[in-house]
């Protein structure tokens, strides 16, 4: 029963990520767009730990490649897309430290938890993307392209991170109820 749940939860939240990344509220001219995208990804890591939200961060990116991808490089796809949306699930890894906090109540360390869990999904999500960069403007662009893919990358990446970041400390410190995946709790 727990596996089921935990599919039709990945099914759901997948959906909710690229939904959320269709509604972009700002785009970029070369791609990235600041989003909640990975906000459902770090639900799932929350809840399910690292399995759960890897999967859901891939599906979400593997679907995006459907609704007009920006293909340039024939790395893109995977580092852009499916990689770099499935480590921000690697977010799961202090899955434990914020269920603990928020079932003893302790909504500094829940909310320092989650920061610092959503800046490491939303960091390497961050590297995968200027690696692609890096690899793409290495064949059409001239110049420095490690500063530029670094540069670009930041400009929507940090305020997703911030975004995601609050967003997700906020409602987990308001409903800690969230972060439980069975009736049995933590």
């Amino acid at each position: 029963m727990k596996r089921l749940q935990m599919m039709m939860e990945i099914a759901i939240f997948a959906s909710l990520g690229v939904v959320f990344d269709l509604l972009i509220p700002f785009k970029m001219p070369q791609g990235g767009s600041i989003s909640l995208a990975m906000l459902p990804i770090f639900v799932m890591a929350f809840r399910h730990g690292v399995v759960g939200g890897v999967v859901t961060g891939a599906l979400v990116g593997t679907i995006q490649l459907m609704f007009a991808p920006q293909v340039l490089t024939i790395v893109q796809p995977m580092l852009d897309y499916t990689i770099a949306y499935g480590v921000v699930g690697l977010s799961g890894l202090f899955a434990r430290q914020v269920r603990l906090a928020a079932r003893n109540g302790q909504k500094k360390s829940l909310m320092a938890f989650v920061l610092l869990a959503t800046l490491l999904g939303a960091g390497l999500r961050y590297i995968c993307h200027v690696i692609s960069g890096i690899v793409f403007f290495a064949e059409y662009a001239e110049g420095p392209v490690v500063p530029y893919s670094l540069i670009y990358n930041a400009t929507y990446m940090v305020p997703s991170y911030v975004l995601c970041g609050v967003v997700a400390g906020l409602l987990f410190t308001t409903a800690p109820r969230l972060l439980r995946y069975s009736a049995r709790g933590v």
